[in-house]
């Protein structure tokens, strides 16, 4: 992993809510080594926005604005989403 790899894993697991340190820390370990440049941009432009936003979007609570609806944010909303039912127990 090159170093802007590891400055966005620790980011991204720092971000201030546990909640986004979880989404967005999970995300990073198992994708950053596979984005492309331009999609390590959108993710760092990510991590800029507002903790609560940010966790909003996510979860699907809020609509995404357009300037930050791309690929890398439906990559992070599937991604959470699935975790989140892997994590859910059977009823």
């Amino acid at each position: 992993m090159d170093i802007r790899c590891k400055r966005l894993l620790f980011r991204a697991r720092h971000m201030g809510t546990n909640e986004n340190d979880i989404f967005f820390g999970s995300f990073a370990e198992e994708n950053l080594t596979s984005l492309s440049k331009d999609q390590l941009d959108l993710f760092e432009e990510l991590m800029e926005v507002n903790d609560p936003e940010l966790f909003l979007w996510v979860t699907g609570a809020k609509p995404v604005p357009a300037a930050h609806d791309h690929d890398v944010m439906r990559m992070l909303r599937h991604f959470t989403l699935a975790q989140a039912r892997r994590e859910t127990p059977e009823k």
